[in-house]
C-alpha cells in the first residue's frame, strides 16, 4: 500500500486534539506570523507551511469541520458530501453504495483486505490489497480520490475562509504631497506599483489598492493592500476633525484697536480682519481655507488669537504705555474685590 499525503492538522499547528479554540487560535496566529511569505522572502519551503498553517486553521477553528475531521480523519470531506454510515441512506459516489459501512475506515480497512467488517454483503470479499492516494489540494482545485478499483469521485474545493489576505503599510507623506496629491511608487517583491494618492489625505487615512494584497492560500485570490498615511508634526497647522487649526500671536495694540494681518493657509497667505477688542484664546474663522476634502473642496481653518506682550521696550514705547496706564479707565479686575470666601 502507498503511503498517503494525508495531513495531521493538529500536529501542524503544534496543539493537541484537546486544544480548546482559543489554543488553536494562537498557534495559528504565531505560525502564521512565523512562516509569513512577506517575512520569508523567496523561502519555497516558509511558503509551503504558512499554506498548511492556514489549511489547517482553516477546518479545526470551525467547529462543525473539526467534528467531522475527529470523526473521520482524512476522509472527513466525503463524510461531509452525505456519506451517513449504516443507520443512514446511502449515497451512490460512481456506482458505489456505501451504505453497508459503518464508515469510510471500514470501508477502506476491507479494500485493503486488512481484515472483514462484518457489514452485510463483507463477506466473500477480495482480500486484494489495492493502492491508493488522497490529496486535499490538487492542481485542478478539487480533492481527488483514485486507484480503489477503478472507483473515483471528485469534490469541488470552495474555500473562502481562513487568514486575511490583505496587507497593510505606512506611507510616509510630506504636509504638500498630503495636501495636493501624489503618486508614489512601490516595490512589492519583484513588482514596482505607482499609487495615486488623492488630494486630502490625513494621518490615519486608509488608501486601498485593489489585488495588491498577498495570495489567500485557501481560494487563491489575491487580497487588497492597504496604505496608512502618516504625516510628521507641522510647525504651524494641525487637525481638527477635517479643519485645520493654528495659533496667531498679536501685539496688545492689535487687540486694542484691531487691524489687519496676514495669516498662512495650506496655500499662501491671505488677508484677515482682526475686531477691535478679542480677547487672547479666541479663535477667528477662515472659511475654505482649511484642507482639501475627499469629495471636494476645501474645509475651513481656524485661527486661534494669542495676545502677546514685548519684552523689549524702546523708551518712546516704554513713554506711550506708562501714558496710557496713567490714563487707563478699564480695570479687567474690577470684579474680584467681590471675591469671599
Amino acid at each position: 500500500m502507498a503511503a498517503t499525503d494525508f495531513k495531521d492538522y493538529y500536529s501542524i499547528l503544534g496543539v493537541s486534539k484537546t486544544a480548546s479554540a482559543d489554543d488553536i487560535k494562537k498557534s495559528f496566529r504565531r505560525l502564521a506570523r512565523k512562516y509569513h511569505p512577506d517575512l520569508n522572502p523567496g523561502d519555497k519551503q516558509a511558503e509551503a507551511r504558512f499554506k498548511e498553517v492556514n489549511e489547517a486553521y482553516e477546518v479545526l477553528s470551525d467547529s462543525d469541520k473539526r467534528k467531522k475531521y475527529d470523526q473521520f480523519g482524512q476522509y472527513w470531506k466525503q463524510a461531509g458530501q452525505g456519506w451517513s454510515g449504516r443507520s443512514g441512506v446511502g449515497v451512490d459516489v460512481g456506482g458505489f453504495d456505501f451504505s453497508q459501512y459503518g464508515s469510510f475506515d471500514e470501508f477502506i480497512n476491507e479494500l485493503l483486505g486488512r481484515f472483514s467488517t462484518g457489514a452485510p454483503g463483507g463477506a466473500g470479499r477480495s482480500n486484494q490489497s489495492y493502492s491508493y492516494r488522497t490529496s486535499t489540494s490538487s492542481s485542478n482545485g478539487f480533492n481527488d480520490f483514485g486507484g480503489f478499483g477503478g472507483y473515483s469521485s471528485t469534490s469541488g474545493f470552495n474555500n473562502t475562509t481562513g487568514a486575511s489576505a490583505d496587507r497593510e503599510a505606512t506611507i510616509s507623506l510630506s504636509w504638500s504631497e498630503a495636501f495636493n496629491g501624489v503618486q508614489k511608487r512601490f516595490s512589492l517583491g519583484s513588482e514596482t506599483i505607482t499609487v495615486k494618492i488623492p488630494p486630502g489625505a490625513k494621518p490615519g487615512s486608509r488608501i486601498r489598492v485593489r489585488g495588491k494584497g498577498q495570495v489567500n492560500p485557501l481560494n487563491g485570490q489575491k487580497g487588497d493592500l492597504y496604505l496608512k498615511v502618516e504625516l510628521k508634526s507641522h510647525s504651524f497647522f494641525e487637525f481638527d476633525g477635517e479643519n485645520l487649526v493654528c495659533e496667531v500671536p498679536i501685539t496688545p495694540d492689535e487687540a486694542v484697536l484691531g487691524g489687519s494681518i496676514d495669516v498662512p493657509t495650506p496655500d499662501g497667505s491671505v488677508s484677515m480682519n482682526i475686531p477691535a477688542g478679542i480677547r487672547s484664546g479666541q479663535s477667528l474663522r477662515l472659511r475654505g481655507k482649511g484642507w482639501s476634502l475627499p469629495k471636494g473642496g476645501r474645509s475651513d481653518q481656524l485661527v486661534r488669537i494669542t495676545i502677546v506682550t514685548p519684552k523689549n521696550l524702546t523708551n518712546q514705547e516704554r513713554e506711550y504705555y506708562e501714558k496710557i496706564r496713567e490714563s487707563r479707565r478699564f480695570n479687567p479686575r474690577s470684579h474680584l474685590s467681590q471675591v469671599r470666601l
